[in-house]
């Protein structure tokens, strides 16, 4: 059988020039080098899909997109930890006040929609598919610790193991510590509507445009996306790690509450709007947001002026100057 050819370097360089890509030097083959053909150029030579190509004619180009990607992430990372360790933490609480227990089997009972504590004007089949919610997540939770306990967890293995220390088993604060991001969204969805209530109010949330006080999960399921990018090193420029569509009370929430024009997650800086969304809510001084916003900018701003005007028109959307000073003049 004879094998599959491939193509050194100095192929793969001569194979972009080949692509009308003027690419030289030891410095950019140095770079094509460290972030690879597949998942440099690859990676980065369309805007969203395919269709879509991004009009290079420099390797340089395609150097500066993806420092300006390497930025937006290292930007975003430590605000989006923060954000999934601050909604974790007021849900926590909310939680135990609603059980007045932290014993995990005692919050699901009191907090998670079932069958005989759903809204009294559900329907049988509203109740039916609530309790088959709940037992899903029971066998979900179960998993859970299972899988940390074998993989040694000790914020999990520490419950079972100590034998002198906590009666009740695994406490519902180690159990959501532990939780992804995905998961921790569908316990959220589980959970009464009086419960979601409390979470929302404390996030800000307007019921006016929340009346089902469902949004609380739906940013947590939108934000696991931008997450897990930035945690894989995937593209986030482009926003094509979006994996579902908002809703309009997730886009009103942010343009309500920041007064930023046609909010709609298509663009890199809608998720900049919603970040500091969360970061006012969490009462994050007006200065740190100011500063992660002017960062913000400066990026856009030298990658701009670093490509050729074709390249970053296709990359940097119009609105985004005009979205940038309507959240400069909001902090």
């Amino acid at each position: 059988m004879i094998g599959m050819s491939y193509k050194t370097i100095n192929g793969l360089m001569k194979h972009l020039r080949g692509n009308s890509i003027s690419i030289s030097g030891s410095k950019q083959k140095k770079h094509l080098t460290n972030y690879g053909y597949f998942h440099g150029y690859k990676g980065y030579r369309f805007f969203k899909n395919e269709k879509n190509r991004i009009p290079y004619t420099e390797y340089r180009e395609i150097m500066a997109t993806i420092d300006y990607d390497t930025k937006i992430k290292a930007l975003f990372y430590s605000r989006i930890m923060f954000i999934e360790t601050a909604i974790k933490n007021i849900t926590i609480e909310s939680l135990l006040r609603h059980a007045n227990t932290e014993e995990i089997n005692g919050v699901v009972e009191k907090c998670i929609m079932s069958y005989k504590n759903c809204d009294q004007h559900s329907t049988i089949a509203e109740r039916k598919k609530y309790e088959k919610n709940k037992l899903t997540l029971q066998r979900n939770i179960q998993r859970y610790l299972e899988r940390e306990y074998k993989n040694d967890n000790h914020k999990i293995s520490h419950y079972y193991n100590n034998y002198s220390g906590h009666s009740n088993g695994v406490p519902i604060w180690a159990l959501i510590e532990v939780m992804t991001l995905g998961d921790f969204g569908h316990f959220l969805s589980c959970l009464k509507h009086e419960v979601r209530e409390d979470i929302s109010n404390k996030l800000s949330i307007p019921v006016n445009v929340d009346s089902y006080r469902n949004l609380i999960y739906k940013y947590v399921f939108f934000l696991k996306d931008l997450r897990n990018a930035i945690a894989h090193n995937d593209v986030v420029f482009d926003t094509r790690f979006c994996t579902s569509k908002p809703n309009r009370g997730m886009c009103l929430c942010v343009e309500n509450e920041l007064n930023i024009p046609n909010i709609q997650y298509k663009s890199i800086v809608d998720f900049v709007a919603l970040i500091c969304y969360f970061l006012y809510s969490f009462d994050v001084p007006k200065s740190e947001i100011r500063s992660f916003i002017n960062l913000f900018e400066k990026y856009t701003n030298d990658y701009y002026n670093s490509v050729d005007k074709k390249v970053s028109i296709r990359v940097i959307n119009p609105n985004t100057a005009k979205k940038i000073n309507a959240l400069k003049a909001r902090f």
